[in-house]
């Protein structure tokens, strides 16, 4: 890599190394001493290819979520297993690596726009702009930055567009999957929403259970599986289907949550 070299977005390489690096210095102890992070599916990340991979998720947090991914996707690739031990692995770490947001979002502080250089694929919300409910048609140019990103390398996504579980999935991503093929690998997250604030920059509690879940590759028909069918099946694997809140009643489901408040993980 030259020290002038830059992505497909315009960013210099070497500037967007170092970011990353001082952002997951910043940030480690967040999941490794104040919380721990529980791990599974290490060997899956070293399977994929280097590009054109779409990683679907549940949303908790807007930052914490995909800051843990940057640091077990990284710590994955240099060989830990589902571990995040020894920070080393940051010192090489993937650049071609993007995570879909907000637009307006990315443009709130200087932190936000830090962040947004170093891997943002930033797109225009359509049902929602500035806390308002709105109605606005895909910017086939918000399509084609997505595209661009596959292109070039990984892409995480949060299909729900919102930190509220159990919101149905944005059809757009379902476009998305069809119209560039990426193989998708759903990450299944949990106890963010409990260890941080809302946009997951303040630590709200220690001590709380987190666990980052990635899944084996799904398997899809691109050219002849419907858009309903590739939601369906992506609402099932990051387990935010509507049937699964009938597994469990909603009074079980206020004890287990319960219970998870007071649950730590053993020290690792």
């Amino acid at each position: 890599m030259g020290l002038f070299d830059k992505n497909p977005f315009g960013h210099n390489l070497y500037i967007k190394k170092w970011l990353i690096r001082i952002l997951a210095l910043l940030s480690h102890q967040r999941y490794k001493r104040f919380n721990t992070l529980e791990i599974e599916g290490s060997e899956i990340i070293r399977n994929l290819p280097d590009k054109n991979v779409l990683f679907v998720s549940n949303h908790q947090t807007y930052f914490a979520d995909v800051v843990a991914m940057f640091h077990v996707f990284n710590a994955s690739l240099s060989g830990r297993e589902d571990s995040i031990k020894n920070l080393g692995y940051i010192w090489q770490p993937k650049l071609n690596m993007y995570y879909v947001a907000a637009a307006e979002t990315m443009k709130k502080s200087l932190l936000t726009k830090i962040m947004a250089y170093a891997g943002s694929v930033s797109v225009e919300r359509t049902w929602r702009s500035e806390g308002q409910d709105v109605k606005r048609q895909v910017k086939m140019s918000d399509i084609s930055s997505i595209g661009k990103a596959l292109n070039d390398g990984w892409v995480i996504t949060f299909p729900q567009g919102t930190t509220t579980p159990w919101k149905p999935l944005r059809k757009g991503t379902a476009h998305i999957i069809k119209k560039y093929k990426p193989v998708v690998v759903p990450v299944v997250i949990d106890g963010f929403r409990r260890s941080f604030d809302k946009k997951g920059l303040r630590i709200k509690k220690k001590g709380i259970l987190q666990s980052l879940v990635i899944k084996e590759p799904l398997q899809i028909d691109y050219e002849n599986e419907s858009s309903e069918s590739i939601i369906e099946k992506l609402e099932y694997a990051i387990e935010q289907h509507p049937s699964f809140l009938k597994v469990i009643s909603k009074q079980d489901l206020l004890a287990f949550e319960e219970e998870n408040k007071q649950r730590k993980w053993k020290k690792t």
